[in-house]
């Protein structure tokens, strides 16, 4: 790994979502103790987020507002004139994580995330994270009573989606990573859904293979995951196996999260799936897709 991946990037657009996903990007580049590196590609936007001062950029701006909020925090701003789509990849593989709003770089409000932004997570070899418009500091953590401040309540779990076929150690461990930055819980979930039985009509299932099959799932993901509870032994994980489709449960799942984390085979050269898609354009906390071979 290069020094320049110490980074975590944004991509900066002056939409009001990536400003957002800026303030994400900045608490996470703390938990990590890394830099924050702000990019601005292509051409200002027509209508800027707010009324640029005399000699304000959107980059100017968006630094401005964070080094207030984050004085501690090492940050660093580029742009470049590279269409968003190249300069975001390429930005990706310099960071350890690239962070894109929600609706930033769509130009289409109607679009819960842009082509540029499910282009880039389809394609980037490092993780992507999409923050979802709106989302506040307090949105990660557990809900407090009025005494306690709310950058001091616990965060809410890290949920993986973990298929059984693929665990790849890039995928999990980054969830175990922001598990344990956040001091968080992590979920693990493993969704299926067993073929028909051969002899049987379509949809009859002999109850006692079902049953078989799901015990065996439940044992194989306590295999895949013994080694990282030994590596991670102050991460408390719940695992969880469960009937029907991944988006269903998923999404279920990301309503009670700080951060839902997916896989993306990059080896298969497939980009997103049906499930990842639904699954970023409709999660309740920001999703970060992991690529693995």
């Amino acid at each position: 790994m290069s020094k320049d991946t110490r980074s975590v990037t944004v991509g900066i657009d002056g939409s009001p979502a990536s400003l957002d996903a800026a303030d994400w990007a900045a608490r996470e580049a703390e938990r990590r103790r890394l830099a924050l590196r702000l990019l601005h590609a292509g051409d200002e936007p027509a209508v800027p987020a707010q009324p640029p001062g005399p000699d304000r950029s959107i980059l100017d701006r968006a630094a401005v507002h964070l080094s207030y909020a984050h004085p501690a925090l090492e940050i660093i701003a580029r742009r470049t004139d590279t269409p968003p789509v190249p300069a975001l990849l390429a930005a990706a593989t310099e960071s350890e994580t690239l962070v894109l709003g929600s609706r930033g770089f769509s130009g289409l409000a109607g679009f819960l995330v842009g082509s540029v932004a499910l282009t880039v997570a389809a394609g980037a070899e490092r993780p992507v994270v999409l923050v979802r418009d709106g989302e506040l500091p307090e949105d990660e953590r557990v809900p407090v009573d009025a005494d306690t401040p709310p950058n001091r309540a616990p965060y809410l779990p890290v949920v993986l989606g973990l298929d059984l076929a693929h665990p790849a150690d890039d995928l999990i461990g980054y969830a175990f990573d922001a598990a344990t930055m956040r001091e968080a819980p992590l979920q693990v979930v493993h969704t299926w859904t067993p073929p028909p039985p051969r002899g049987y009509a379509t949809g009859a299932r002999r109850p006692d293979d079902t049953a078989e099959q799901e015990d065996a799932k439940w044992r194989s993901l306590a295999v895949i995951l013994q080694p990282w509870r030994h590596k991670f032994p102050e991460t408390s994980v719940a695992e969880q196996v469960v009937y029907g489709t991944t988006a269903r449960h998923l999404l279920k799942a990301s309503t009670r999260a700080g951060l839902l984390v997916i896989g993306r085979r990059a080896s298969a050269g497939k980009g997103l799936g049906r499930a990842a898609h639904s699954l970023i354009h409709h999660s309740m906390c920001p999703v970060a897709v992991v690529a693995h071979d």
